[in-house]
């Protein structure tokens, strides 16, 4: 049947998943993916009550999955190294790691401060690695050969793109999980563990409340987008289920551009209307 064959491919029934900031934006519209797909969802964050009341939220919608929320902060080794131990606590297996929590910083080039660097880099770039490191011995514990564990980092069409919006730490932040991502995908390979990122454009997050908080600042946003909207939580959901499902385990050391086509855009053309 149909829908046999489609949960063949997509389906993360019994899997158990850890997803990092996912009270909010990208994090929460993965982990309601997750858990209607049939996965046992860990969700944690810096703000463990929002993580419990998201958690609550997608236990009532009566999927096949369930929730789990609770804090963790990956800002600093500490936090990282409590986030682990909690994790371990709950599981001894984790077939799918999310690494989507994020921090960004926006201000002109000259007002640029020092300290937007190490606090966006301790969490997008460090924090991701560390947690990964950190959770390896669970990840090992759930791969093997036909069904791999899965992590899925969250990159950014501004890591794939030389795409600044005052936010010069952030894009730089995002184009270093993007080369990590290959990284560990060429080493973890072995391990049978697959790692992919996602590189998003723009949707409607706390952490892009600014332009997509409004239907007009949406409506400004989608037009500069080449498909002519902004993401949708099924774009999101659509792209994970593969990675997570049998679909995609043998995908691995992908950048996946979750952006509409901007990161397809290429400016000007060259010789303008003399090649026409």
């Amino acid at each position: 049947m149909p829908q046999d064959y489609l949960n063949s491919l997509f389906s993360v029934a019994s899997k158990t998943a850890l997803v990092t900031g996912g009270a909010t934006g990208i994090g929460r519209m993965i982990a309601e993916a997750l858990v209607r797909a049939g996965a046992r969802v860990l969700i944690a964050s810096r703000k463990g009550e929002a993580c419990e009341a998201v958690a609550r939220e997608l236990n009532a919608l009566g999927a096949a999955g369930s929730v789990e929320g609770f804090a963790g902060d990956v800002a600093t080794e500490a936090g990282v190294l409590a986030l682990a131990a909690e994790v371990k606590a709950r599981t001894s297996r984790l077939h799918i790691l999310v690494n989507n929590a994020g921090k960004t910083w926006g201000e002109s080039l000259e007002r640029f401060p020092h300290k937007a660097w190490d606090g966006v880099f301790s969490v997008n770039v460090a924090g991701l690695f560390t947690l990964t490191q950190q959770l390896l011995p669970l990840l090992n514990e759930a791969a093997s050969d036909d069904d791999p564990a899965r992590i899925v980092n969250l990159g950014s069409v501004m890591g794939a793109q030389p795409i600044g919006d005052n936010a010069y730490s952030y894009g730089a932040s995002k184009a270093a999980v993007h080369h990590l991502t290959r990284i560990l995908a060429k080493e973890l390979a072995e391990r049978r563990i697959t790692v992919n990122a996602f590189a998003p454009g723009p949707f409607r997050s706390r952490m892009t409340a600014f332009a997509t908080g409004d239907e007009h600042k949406r409506a400004l946003v989608a037009a500069g987008v080449p498909l002519g909207r902004i993401g949708r939580p099924e774009d999101i959901a659509g792209a994970l289920l593969f990675l997570c499902g049998r679909g995609g385990a043998y995908t691995t050391g992908a950048i996946i551009p979750l952006d509409g086509g901007i990161g397809v855009e290429t400016g000007h053309k060259i010789f303008g209307e003399a090649a026409e």
